[in-house]
């Protein structure tokens, strides 16, 4: 039940990563699951993916050095025409930033972290 080619994780915490990573492996929705503990390399690795190529995206916006709404901003001027599915995954409780998120017309959604398999079959 390969959903996505690839999916992007975006956290600057190693260990998030590593679990996020298992537990999206397990449930075998995608080829390929690549983490990034930068938000600059992520953005590196979208130019360089087909433009055609979707993505599920999960995005934590706090972050040092660029942040996730810093990776929003340079996303939605470097990839207008990317079909991407970005979800803000963040363990924020401020509504604020989920009211903020949603402003993004490409994040399709704000999940709190942890990551659970109900929360990935509710993204997919």
């Amino acid at each position: 039940m390969q959903l996505y080619k690839s999916i992007i994780l975006v956290d600057d915490d190693p260990i998030n990563n590593l679990i996020n990573k298992r537990l999206i492996t397990k449930l075998s929705i995608s080829e390929k699951v690549e983490e990034f503990l930068e938000a600059e390399k992520a953005l590196q690795r979208l130019r360089s993916l087909d433009s055609n190529e979707q993505t599920l995206i999960l995005l934590d916006i706090n972050m040092p050095v660029m942040n996730g709404w810093d990776f929003l901003n340079v996303y939605l001027k470097e990839f207008p025409e990317r079909k991407d599915e970005i979800y803000v995954l963040s363990s924020s409780i401020d509504l604020q930033d989920r009211q903020k998120a949603m402003q993004y017309h490409v994040v399709k959604g704000f999940v709190e972290k942890p990551l659970t398999p109900e929360k990935i079959k509710n993204i997919v």
